[in-house]
């Protein structure tokens, strides 16, 4: 159903700290392998050594990964070492009130490829899926000062995802909770005016 809607990037949450899995191992590799180009399958995880991040890749046949956890440089290292065709988006969690991270862009930018901003929730300690937003103002700053593409997360549904592109101008964006129904399964009205307004949004930026 997602591709038909016209979803380029297919993501698999799968060893995190918060969240419920959606799907098993099993299953996401059978998918994530049966994918053709332009589409593709995109591992998430808390993930942070690189033997077990390209273990679980190796397992599900993906040649993305999405990290979330704490990863040191030197584990970035090994992984880039070891799986040198990996692509590799990491992410930044925005707090309330926070500053540029120019720290964290300048240490990670030499080892990974994309970045995505996502929203931290105080109230249970997630770093993704909490469907809010956060200081456009900020990420529009970090996809400014960001050496590599910018992912644009964090609270994005239909009716606003094409202001957020407007205002963030981000490489991409990412949805999740934002696109589902009341029994948290994704809607295919919702997916398919998401994908569509932005893109009209990307096409005008």
């Amino acid at each position: 159903m997602l591709v038909e809607c016209g979803v380029d990037f297919l993501g698999f949450p799968l060893r995190i700290d918060v969240h419920d899995e959606d799907i098993s191992e099993e299953g996401a590799g059978e998918i994530i392998r049966s994918l053709l180009p332009p589409h593709f399958g995109v591992l998430i995880t808390y993930l942070s050594t690189a033997r077990d991040i390209t273990s679980l890749c190796e397992t599900l046949g993906a040649s993305i990964v999405q990290l979330h956890g704490q990863v040191a440089s030197a584990e970035l290292v090994r992984l880039r070492k070891t799986l040198p065709l990996l692509r590799i988006i990491k992410s930044i969690v925005i707090h309330e009130g926070a500053e540029l991270p120019t720290r964290v862009i300048d240490e990670m930018g030499d080892f990974v490829d994309t970045f995505i901003l996502d929203t931290f929730d105080p109230a249970t300690g997630a770093s993704g899926a909490t469907g809010k937003t956060h200081d456009w103002q900020l990420s529009r700053r970090i996809v400014e000062y960001s050496p590599h593409p910018v992912i644009l997360a964090g609270g994005l549904t239909p009716e606003n995802v094409g202001d957020a592109i407007r205002q963030v101008r981000p490489a991409g964006v990412d949805v999740h909770t934002g696109v589902e129904n009341a029994d948290g399964h994704k809607d295919r009205g919702r997916v398919q005016a998401f994908v569509a307004r932005a893109r009209e949004a990307f096409a005008q930026a």
